[in-house]
């Protein structure tokens, strides 16, 4: 019998309740026993959701309160000194939280031992998604153990209620290949003393009564680094033999194994599973990869995007392995983890029925598993409607007049080679531009943002109702720019922006005033811990009916005679963040964006907006996984980022913001973009990232984040000036920018104000001594 699978689940909950409970307890308008309560709650109504699905083999250990990534090092002991841990026993949640978001020095973490300057730990890209998972800092000093029976407990629960699950762990190697060594080793130098910890883990779910154990290593699907192969030999050699009795499921996702597959078929596992969606083409060579003794498990159904599956294409998929001699060892899955997707389609009545038609969220996406085993086993005639609603929706998405606009076709096809250029070279617009602003060295700027306060969503959540005038709405909007404003006149930033209080989403706003985009009500997808996004769907091509921001960004220049700073969102990250169409390829979509940015760049311009950010924190999330496939992503990226940026004059500077990415091994390409001023993230990561800039010599302006604001502390000015002293060791300070590393929408004016102020003070102090 056809097993229905899946891999793992959406931990927010259909309303957000995650983020609710956490920022409850973090503010301390709720216990610990609270918080625990209501994830409780939460993973038993997942389990319910799945079992109504139709599913079988249903994950337990897949929840998180911040990150999985995080929660399994610390499972493990892989946890730094400094954050009030011990050495024994699991560690509190105020330890769990300090390495997540650095300290506040609360009562709690006072009462755990977390020093006050616990700085949270650096924060990435989880592979090409728009999900970010914390870096664990290992060092050879550790001893991992298994200190925190996570995923026995998961699964005791889920027996309590009647359910056996399938434990997921994140697998050794690729937790150790995702890790960083803090004094210069090799991570997976760790891996004989992390092995024994991950032994026992198996050991306590055989005991506790686990038929299945599921093993992500999404590393599989990467190129691996020297020594990687050797590493996984040795991980699942011990881990086979630690719990004999266990079957082990070597998970893979976010693309094909190519020269990995000879590897993973070889490893003692029970079953493999693969990503279906991404890499469809692995299928044949896999077949005649695995030993038929083997369960495969055919990832048929999209874990990344809300589009409905082809039932028909998949279930003959699905028959191929079934003929290869794998009909009585077959899993169907969706591809990957459905945390990537929103919860349920049932809750969004507003959508156009013909595209809600063509759409499919966690739940809908589980039944699809469901039916597709079903099929497998009993027939096409036992899933006859399915098969038939599946097909009219193809149809109708197919023969719908409205996906495609002449006119966006034609502005594609006059594209030149000179749109995508600046009219001079950096030097000649770099004097330009220090001409026209004005700027003392190290100028002062933010990212974009300032906070989203309680007042700006009340105001807002009243504009919906109908509760309050546009004009009224827009009065009010007026006065907290002025003030913004006019508070960063007062503290001594030198590039003011207004604060971005009319939008509610970088992405979902732009994606509102164009066409080509629609937006659901209740589609939330987690990013990190609490932090929860709605992407836009992109389902017709892209253009731009109306300037989007120029009202904004005119109005906030009128009030100072500082160079104000327009906001845009780039491209790349429109569609990296949204849920993209997938009849026409990534590369055209994007060049629709491209032009629509590039009308609103041309009218902030015309507007007298001198400094324009274009901002692209996804450029590096797009990268495709294999180097071989990166050249030509890298090709299109860039050209559309150019083609945004490229149409102003060389007094008009160009910004751009990236954050939580590594950058050295894209450096010539963030080059070739040829912004006049790029913004990174630098202070989670201790200025790390700017290894890429001094081991090429990049040419233009940079500005290195020296205040994280993912973390509710406020770093003193002295230590910003710190940040900023090795800043200039490496980028002369002619060339160097003072900011956060990313826009202050989800912090609060009172951790706001006192950083921008130290970020001031710290500007200064390094103009002093540089003087």
């Amino acid at each position: 019998m056809t097993i229905a699978a899946n891999l793992g689940y959406p931990r927010i909950g259909p309303r957000r309740e995650l983020k609710t409970a956490l920022e409850a307890f973090w503010e301390g308008r709720s216990s610990e026993a609270g918080l625990l309560a209501a994830a409780a709650g939460l993973r038993a109504a997942a389990r319910a959701d799945q079992l109504a699905a139709g599913v079988s083999h249903i994950p337990s250990g897949d929840f998180a309160l911040y990150d999985h990534v995080l929660e399994t090092a610390c499972a493990f002991g892989l946890i730094p000194e400094g954050y009030g841990w011990s050495g024994e026993g699991p560690a509190s949640l105020a330890t769990l939280f300090a390495l997540a978001r650095g300290a506040r020095g609360g009562e709690a973490e006072r009462a755990a031992g977390v020093p006050p300057g616990a700085v949270a730990l650096e924060m990435t890209k989880w592979f090409d998604t728009n999900y970010h998972y914390l870096v664990p800092r290992l060092s050879a000093a550790m001893r991992p153990r298994l200190l925190d029976h996570r995923w026995a407990r998961a699964f005791r629960e889920g027996l309590a209620h009647g359910q056996r699950t399938r434990p997921v762990l994140l697998g050794p190697v690729s937790l150790l290949l995702l890790a960083k060594r803090e004094d210069g080793g090799r991570p997976l130098d760790l891996l004989p003393l992390l092995l024994p910890a991950y032994a026992e883990a198996l050991r306590i779910l055989a005991e506790a009564g686990a038929a299945w154990v599921q093993m992500d290593e999404p590393c599989l699907a990467a190129d691996l680094p020297p020594g990687a192969e050797a590493a996984y030999l040795q991980a699942y050699q011990n881990l086979a033999a630690a719990a004999p009795g266990l079957d082990l499921m070597l998970a893979t996702y976010f693309g094909g194994l190519e020269e990995n597959l000879p590897l993973a078929a070889s490893l003692p596992v029970a079953g493999l599973h693969l990503d279906l969606v991404r890499a469809p083409g692995q299928l044949d060579a896999a077949l005649a990869a695995l030993p038929r003794g083997r369960w495969l498990s055919l990832g048929l159904v999209d874990g990344r995007n809300v589009w409905r599956t082809d039932l028909r294409a998949a279930l003959a998929l699905a028959r191929r392995a079934e003929a290869a001699g794998f009909g009585r060892r077959l899993m169907i899955a969706p591809s990957c983890s459905l945390l990537h997707v929103p919860l349920s389609l049932a809750q969004e009545t507003g959508l156009d029925p013909a595209l809600k038609r063509r759409l499919a969220f966690a739940r809908e996406k589980l039944r699809e598993v469901a039916l597709l085993a079903r099929g497998l086993d009993e027939g096409e005639g036992a899933i006859a409607a399915a098969l038939e609603e599946s097909d009219r929706a193809l149809a109708e998405a197919r023969a719908d007049a409205r996906l495609h606009d002449p006119a966006v076709a034609a502005r594609i096809a006059a594209i030149t080679p000179e749109m995508e250029r600046r009219r001079s070279p950096y030097p000649e617009r770099a004097r330009a531009q220090a001409a026209r602003l004005g700027l003392p060295r190290l100028p002062v700027t933010a990212i974009g943002s300032w906070p989203q306060t309680a007042e700006v969503r009340a105001l807002r959540a009243r504009l919906a109702r109908g509760e309050i005038e546009p004009a009224a709405y827009e009065a009010e909007l007026e006065r907290l720019t002025a003030e913004a404003v006019r508070w960063q006149e007062e503290i001594g930033v030198d590039v003011p922006v207004h604060g971005e209080f009319e939008r509610n989403d970088m992405v979902k706003y732009f994606g509102e005033r164009l066409a080509g985009f629609a937006f659901t009500k209740h589609g939330w997808v987690q990013s990190y811990g609490s932090r929860c996004v709605a992407p836009p769907i992109i389902w017709a091509d892209v253009s731009r009916p109306a300037p989007m921001t120029v009202r904004w960004s005119a109005y906030a220049q009128s009030l100072t005679d500082r160079p104000m700073k327009g906001m845009l969102t780039g491209p790349v990250t429109m569609l990296q963040w949204s849920f993209a169409r997938t009849d026409i390829p990534r590369e055209r979509i994007c060049r629709q964006i491209a032009l629509a940015i590039r009308d609103e760049v041309l009218d902030l311009e015309a507007a007298g907006i001198p400094i324009i950010q274009i901002d692209e924190p996804a450029f590096r999330e797009g990268l495709p996984l294999r180097a071989a496939d990166r050249a030509d992503y890298l090709r299109w990226a860039v050209a559309c980022f150019r083609l945004a940026a490229s149409g102003v004059r060389d007094e008009t500077q160009i910004h751009t913001h990236m954050c939580y990415s590594e950058f050295n091994d894209i450096i010539e390409s963030i080059a070739a973009m040829d912004a006049d001023v790029i913004s990174i993230e630098t202070a989670r990561s201790d200025m790390e990232l700017l290894q890429a800039f001094l081991d090429f010599d990049y040419p233009n302006e940079i500005g290195p984040g020296v205040w994280d604001i993912h973390s509710p502390r406020v770093p003193t000015a002295e230590e910003m000036a710190g940040l900023l002293r090795r800043a200039t060791n490496r980028i002369p300070a002619e060339r160097l920018w003072v900011n956060p590393d990313c826009g202050c929408k989800t912090r609060r004016w009172a951790e706001v104000k006192p950083a921008m102020a130290n970020l001031v003070a710290a500007a200064r102090r390094l103009r002093a001594e540089l003087a």
